[in-house]
């Protein structure tokens, strides 16, 4: 007998997280077989598997494949897989150190004051470059905000119109961070699946009419893990899923734009009420430049600078000159163009290489990193095993699955660093285990 009560699933849930919160249910208690709880409570097992579900979006509960459904631990945000020491990394997902700007000359040469309280939250010279960032994509219709990097603003983004329980639609596969946050706020993950254009418009259009999803996060190029990109046509029927919809929160996450070598098309309607493009620097300015600029409508941004004078008052203006030095630096965007040719030539070295090889990769992509699909699970764990004894490191599938009962199985790999001898090595070895 166990102390879960309830009919229905919601009621199961509701039962469950309150065993959570009285520590009767510790983080890793596993709980009972569906079959088995289902039979001790007379109700049907789908109604267990729904009550289950609806814990794991809600980010109580995981869900470990054979091994059961267990309580959650509070989720690390923006944190990957370490490989171990020796491994050729293909794994991190970071930038080229070697593609990134002087930062220490950055700040040797910027001009600087050191504001007192009270001052403006934002540098008039940061909102300057944003405002030139943002007018070509969103006009002169938005405000402009400042964040500590994109995860920040896609959080604060949220917390300004949600609660807790309320659907996000994500992209499955989906960016980790995301995932994260979604978990710790106590959302709902509606995963919306991928194809070689992005979002799918069906899947959108299933998450706000049968999830109830009432924001949706889209990356609109460089998709991470998968390096997809939304085509303009995708854009257009996106954007057409999404004017039937004006209440729901749209987020886009434009966070390699400087060095993309994708357009970007925008998913946002003209009719979408509340809305934020967001653009952070970490990718090519470099991953301690913790900054983002967030263009969206007035009341959202009233909104973001209002939570963020709750706690921090405002983002760093060392770094926000910094930022903006260096996206007007001559040096500096001479780096971020060649950083853009080389990614965009990184990636297709690579792409041919496991063509050359008879592995087929997921999409045209773009950025740092692109996917491999794979049939299963174990196809997954045995092929990032076999390349961990081989001295390759990548990242598996599970961590980036939007959706744990049905996830996308496949592989992420990094590309911002290889050159073509390690592109065909890398091919000949992962072909050689598939």
């Amino acid at each position: 007998m166990t102390s879960i009560s309830g009919t229905t699933a919601s009621a199961i849930a509701s039962s469950i997280r309150d065993l959570v919160l009285r520590g009767d249910f510790a983080p890793g208690h596993v709980l009972p077989p569906i079959r088995a709880l289902a039979s001790e409570l007379g109700v049907n097992r789908n109604t267990v598997a729904a009550a289950y579900q609806q814990l794991v979006t809600a980010g109580v509960a995981q869900a470990r494949g054979r091994l059961g459904t267990a309580i959650a631990s509070v989720p690390e945000l923006d944190a990957e897989h370490l490989h171990e020491p020796g491994l050729i990394d293909l794994a991190s997902g970071n930038p080229d150190p070697d593609l990134l700007p002087d930062l220490q000359r950055a700040i040797s040469e910027m001009p600087y004051r050191a504001p007192l309280y009270g001052a403006s939250a934002i540098t008039e010279n940061l909102i300057a470059v944003a405002e030139s960032i943002f007018a070509s994509d969103v006009g002169d219709r938005s405000a402009i905000s400042v964040t500590h990097g994109a995860v920040d603003a896609v959080e604060r983004v949220l917390n300004s119109s949600l609660t807790r329980g309320d659907a996000v639609a994500v992209e499955d596969p989906c960016f980790l961070a995301s995932i994260g946050t979604i978990r710790l706020n106590g959302y709902r993950r509606a995963p919306v699946p991928l194809d070689e254009y992005g979002m799918t418009p069906a899947g959108l259009r299933q998450a706000i009419n049968s999830d109830g999803a009432r924001a949706v996060i889209i990356t609109p190029r460089a998709h991470n893990p998968t390096g997809v990109s939304v085509s303009a046509e995708r854009a257009k029927e996106l954007r057409s899923v999404l004017a039937n919809h004006p209440e729901v929160l749209v987020i886009e996450d434009d966070y390699f734009s400087a060095v993309s070598s994708s357009p970007y098309f925008r998913v946002t309607p003209a009719s979408t009420n509340h809305w934020a493009l967001v653009r952070s620097v970490a990718k090519f300015l470099g991953p301690d430049l913790r900054l983002a600029v967030v263009a969206s409508n007035t009341q959202t941004a009233q909104l973001l600078t209002a939570r963020l004078r709750g706690g921090k008052t405002w983002v760093s203006h060392l770094q926000q000159e910094a930022a903006a030095y260096l996206l007007t630096d001559r040096p500096t965007l001479k780096t971020l163009s060649r950083a853009r040719k080389l990614y965009a030539e990184r990636i297709a070295v690579l792409s041919n290489a496991l063509a050359a090889q008879g592995v087929s990769t997921f999409g045209v992509p773009d950025g740092l990193n692109l996917w491999i699909d794979l049939p299963g699970a174990d196809d997954v764990d045995r092929i990032v095993a076999h390349l961990a004894q081989a001295r390759w490191a990548v990242q598996s599938s599970q961590l980036f699955a939007a959706d744990p009962y049905r996830p996308r199985h496949g592989i992420r790999v990094t590309s911002a660093t290889v050159d073509r001898r390690t592109a065909t090595d890398f091919a000949a070895q992962l072909s050689s285990v598939l």
